[in-house]
């Protein structure tokens, strides 16, 4: 939807003209005991429940640069206790987030593990304690909905169309924020009450959003132009 807004903005168009579909999520992705992913978190040197997870290409827009200085100040037992996990390929621009993570890594609180298989991902997403995506801008930001169909609390930008896929179900900042993202990577982490009441209500969120949904909603606009 906002996307939508955005094109007729834009570009002039009626409201009618334009309809706005959500994506789905893979039904892979599902909650997981640690037995379930303990081949997987082994394989990357990883404990389940023992970090925060990020997926995300290393590029400006999804900005890692502030995710990682507002990571930087949680308590340094936080940190240790549950490092921040990278995952994603490298796109334009990292230079200066590569030092940044290359800097975190040297002190022992960030790992990078770059691109990772499919198949291991929701092994991945399951095994996090939380999930954080603080990008800028998206046209959907499907990595939120699928953390929160793998049972994982999540924080992301308050901005662009995250607030509408997470729909109250996580924790909001705004990205250029670092106190704000600061404040609320500690409650993802340390909030009990509020884990407790998010999972589900991320699980139900994520249950709304299934591509069975999105095909039927993309041939009811085929039927109406027909």
């Amino acid at each position: 939807e906002t996307v939508r807004l955005e094109l007729m903005a834009d570009y002039g168009l009626p409201a009618d003209r334009v309809q706005a579909v959500l994506n789905g999520v893979d039904p892979v992705f599902r909650p997981m005991a640690a037995i379930d992913t303990s081949a997987v978190l082994r394989a990357h040197g990883l404990q389940h429940g023992g970090y925060t997870l990020s997926v995300a290409t290393v590029e400006p827009r999804k900005k890692l640069d502030r995710l990682i200085a507002a990571y930087a100040r949680l308590p340094e037992s936080l940190r240790q206790a549950c490092p921040l996990v990278l995952i994603g390929a490298l796109g334009w621009l990292n230079s200066p987030v590569q030092r940044l993570i290359e800097q975190a890594s040297a002190q022992g609180w960030l790992r990078f593990l770059g691109y990772v298989s499919q198949g291991d991902l929701p092994a991945l997403y399951a095994g996090a304690r939380g999930y954080a995506m603080t990008s800028i801008y998206e046209g959907f930001g499907l990595p939120v909905l699928e953390a929160m169909a793998s049972g994982v609390p999540v924080l992301t930008s308050s901005v662009s169309c995250m607030p509408e896929v997470a729909a109250g179900a996580a924790l909001m900042a705004h990205p250029d924020d670092i106190d704000e993202l600061s404040e609320q990577l500690t409650r993802l982490l340390t909030d009990d009450g509020w884990r407790l009441r998010a999972v589900p209500l991320g699980l139900a969120r994520a249950g709304e959003l299934t591509w069975e949904r999105c095909l039927e909603q993309t041939l009811q606009v085929y039927r109406s132009v027909a």
